[in-house]
Formats: structure tokens, C-alpha cells, sequence
């Protein structure tokens, strides 16, 4: 993202929240900065990954989605943002989010979208903008994989050291195709997740795994482990090249950590896991851009 053109865009970014509920014109946004509407449609697709109307699009659902969480009518919702009809509101939803509003209530966060900040964006090498996360109730499972060691300070939890693999697992490429060969998990997706306990002190264990059926014989040299039930915030890294998509997972978990958690009605749940998952939309050789998710366990805090 130009530095240079930050104050500028954050303007756009921040007048489309002062406006969310009106009706909101490109060359209107255009005018605001300066730019012709050319120039201006290019640069904010360039450094924000959206065009201007598909962002402010995506945005007032992004708001829809906390008055989701407020029991309002969808008709109400959709009137209040702009949308002419139940239906049009209804298919914008689901091209969003892959689900009709009705049917995606239970996952909306109780929280306000928070305010978004470009600097601190560019400077956590995010790579682009992070949406509300979707709220899950994930019921136990299992996973088998193989752990690596490392020592590294202070490492209590997967969001301590993100991406981890990319220095370690990626280095021994035939572990992915092994454990596929050997577990045959029916859906594709591996998890990355930290074991550590506190007595451990400096030792890393990180596990790189699949989902496990138990039915399966598992292997010699490889660990299962039990993922309690747990409610997750669900985040996805912006998509983005595979050059840059490390310092995004990083700078997505410091988004993560330093603005929405804070700013949220949710502290993490320490009785369970936080995870990276990667699954196909993370090939590069399939995807020009790439993604990934990572599960935050939450609770809601306390109203004390």
C-alpha cells in the first residue's frame, strides 16, 4: 500500500463508515480525495483489494451482520442499508457470506465491525483488509499429524508463533502426502496447532494435522489428539499472493490480538485450542491469490 496515498484512502474509508446507512456514490468518493474517477477506482482497488462499491457493498453487510445479532427483521436490515427488496438483500448476503441471513444468524459476532486503520494495517503487513470473523460452534473432533520441536521463549499458544510451518513442516514436503496416505481424512484441510503446556517451559511442540477418524489404525511416529467442543471467532487472511501470504497469516494474528479481541465483547477461551487451517484455497498452484483461516477459541466476556 503506497504511503503516500494512506491519509487519502483512510478519508474514503472513513466516510464510508460515517455514511454506512446512505446511499454512497464512486464519483462522490472520488471528488472527496481529489482524484478523477479513474485514477481514484484504480488506486483504491490496488491497496484496499476491493473495488470501491464491492468494498462498501461488503461493509454495510459486514454492519448487517451485528444487527443480525440484535434480532432486527431482515426486511428492516435491509431497508436501513440501501436495499430496495427483501430478495436483493437476501442474494448480496449469500454471494457474501454463502448462506442467507436467516440461516447465518447463529454465526454473526455480537460486536460492531471495528473501525479500520490503514497505517496500522500496513504496518502488521496484513496485505489487505480483515473482515468480521464468522461465529462457530464446532463440536469435539479429533486430528492426527506429526509434531516438530523447537525451543523458542515465551510460546504458549499457536497465535504466539503464526505460521510456524513455513520455517519447519514446509521444509519436509512428503509429510502432507503421508499423512493423507495414511489416515484418508474424507475432507482436505490440515491444522496447525501448538501442544504446549506450561511446564514445558521453552520447548515448542507444534502439531501439523488432519482430521482423524479413529476407525483408521494410526501409524507409528504419529500423534492423535481430541479438540474439545468450542466456539470459535473464524478469520480469514485477505487474499494475496504466495510471496506475501506468511507475513499476512502474521499480521492477521496481530489484527487478531491488538484490535478486534480488545475491541470485541469476546475474550479467548483458554480451555481450548487456537488453530491454523489450511485447506485447497491456500494452493498457489490452483489460485493466483491465496487465503487461509485461523480459529480463535472465544467466550463472551463478563458483564461484571
Amino acid at each position: 500500500m503506497a504511503i503516500q496515498q494512506l491519509p487519502l484512502l483512510q478519508q474514503v474509508i472513513d466516510y464510508i463508515e460515517n455514511h454506512i446507512k446512505e446511499e454512497i456514490k464512486p464519483e462522490e468518493l472520488a471528488k472527496l480525495v481529489g482524484y478523477s474517477p479513474y485514477h481514484f477506482y484504480r488506486i483504491f482497488d490496488k491497496n484496499i483489494g476491493y473495488t470501491i462499491m464491492d468494498y462498501v457493498l461488503k461493509r454495510k453487510l459486514q454492519y448487517a451482520l451485528y444487527d443480525l445479532a440484535q434480532d432486527k427483521k431482515i426486511i428492516q436490515i435491509a431497508l436501513d442499508y440501501g436495499f430496495e427488496t427483501h430478495s436483493g438483500f437476501t442474494k448480496a448476503f449469500k454471494k457474501c457470506f454463502g448462506s442467507p441471513p436467516n440461516l447465518y444468524r447463529l454465526h454473526c459476532p455480537i460486536s460492531l465491525p471495528q473501525k479500520l486503520n490503514l497505517v496500522s494495517l500496513q504496518e502488521k503487513r496484513v496485505g489487505g483488509i480483515v473482515m468480521q470473523p464468522k461465529i462457530v460452534r464446532k463440536p469435539a473432533f479429533r486430528i492426527a499429524g506429526k509434531t516438530f520441536e523447537s525451543t523458542i521463549e515465551n510460546i504458549s499458544y499457536t497465535r504466539d508463533a503464526p505460521a510456524f510451518w513455513d520455517q519447519r513442516i514446509s521444509s519436509d514436503e512428503a509429510i502432507e502426502s503421508t499423512l493423507y496416505e495414511a489416515l484418508s481424512p474424507e475432507k482436505h484441510g490440515e491444522y496447525c496447532i501448538n501442544l504446549n503446556s506450561e511446564d514445558q517451559g521453552d520447548r515448542f511442540t507444534y502439531l501439523f494435522a488432519v482430521n482423524y477418524d479413529q476407525n483408521v489404525q494410526l501409524p507409528t511416529g504419529l500423534t492423535n489428539l481430541q479438540i474439545p467442543e468450542t466456539t470459535y471467532a473464524v478469520f480469514r487472511t485477505p487474499l494475496i499472493a504466495v510471496e506475501q501470504f506468511v507475513s499476512s497469516i502474521k499480521g492477521t494474528w496481530q489484527y487478531i490480538l491488538e484490535d478486534w479481541l480488545p475491541n470485541s465483547l469476546y475474550e479467548v477461551d483458554e480451555t481450548s485450542y487456537d488453530f491454523e487451517y489450511y485447506d485447497e484455497h491456500c494452493h498457489d498452484w490452483e489460485y493466483k491469490k491465496i487465503y487461509m483461516e485461523i480459529y480463535l477459541p472465544i467466550k463472551e466476556k463478563s458483564k461484571e
